[in-house]
């Protein structure tokens, strides 16, 4: 699968590929040691995390919720330069919406194909709203569940379903590398067929007259908030979409915020 430098590529060049293709991988937007530190950090969060109640979470799999309440290692992640030049092309303006550390346990099943932005009822086709980006902090292989999807797919007619005749590609990555993906591309997480888990997080936005998926305004405390990069307290919620949506007692949410203090 075709890979591009992230120390090269402008947000325009990854907009263009999601445009086109649905995805694109992009390498070294992480360093091995944010991998190493991000990696064990959430072993620790892990430990205390439950595997899924259903088959579309997993029953062998563990998923990190609230994951700005829990770590600190995705901070950075969160707001990469690259990252956000991606999300000024394509969602103009946005929030996080499903921020996630997923562990497929040895074992796991394939997860059922879907598309992210079904969760909201709004007529097809319709622009981008929900755009999506894949870090892999283990190397992601067809054995042991890397994300799948069908390529092109986010440019199908309403209504279309895969079928088994549709192509369907595995993303195999390396840690520091990123999939950046449309909400409406058909995807998956893949089977774990091997003896070891596979850790990855994901960070979705979404449009920001769009609910997101969490409800970050209670998910990560206040005084958590207050410590984070300005940027990511936007993102969380803290702001406003243009000309006043988002507004507390007619204030800006950020000043509300630092009030508090």
């Amino acid at each position: 699968m075709a890979t591009m430098p992230g120390a090269t590529s402008t947000g325009q060049d990854v907009a263009r590929r999601l445009t086109e293709d649905g995805y694109v991988v992009v390498s070294g937007l992480m360093t091995a040691a944010d991998v190493g530190a991000a990696r064990a950090d959430l072993g620790r969060v892990l430990g205390a995390t439950r595997t899924g109640r259903n088959a579309f979470e997993g029953f062998a799999t563990q998923r990190v919720y609230a994951l700005f309440a829990k770590t600190r290692t995705f901070d950075q992640a969160a707001i990469h330069p690259l990252l956000l030049e991606v999300l000024d092309q394509v969602l103009v303006h946005y929030q996080l919406s499903a921020p996630t550390g997923i562990c497929i346990g040895a074992g796991e099943q394939a997860q059922i194909l879907h598309r992210d932005d079904s969760v909201y009822p709004l007529p097809e086709p319709h622009p981008p709203v929900v755009l999506n980006t894949m870090w892999p902090l283990d190397e992601f292989t067809e054995q042991n569940g890397a994300t799948r999807f069908i390529p092109g797919s986010h440019r199908w007619e309403p209504g279309r379903q895969p079928t088994a005749a549709d192509p369907v590609v595995t993303a195999t990555m390396t840690p520091g590398s990123v999939l950046f993906y449309l909400g409406s591309l058909w995807h998956g997480g893949g089977a774990n067929r091997t003896g070891q888990p596979r850790l990855g997080v994901i960070l979705e936005y979404v449009a920001a007259w769009l609910r997101p998926q969490e409800n970050h305004l209670l998910a990560v405390p206040r005084d958590v908030v207050r410590r984070l990069p300005e940027r990511l307290q936007e993102l969380l919620g803290y702001n406003i979409y243009p000309p006043f949506l988002g507004y507390v007692n007619g204030s800006h949410p950020r000043r509300v915020l630092a009030a508090d203090e």
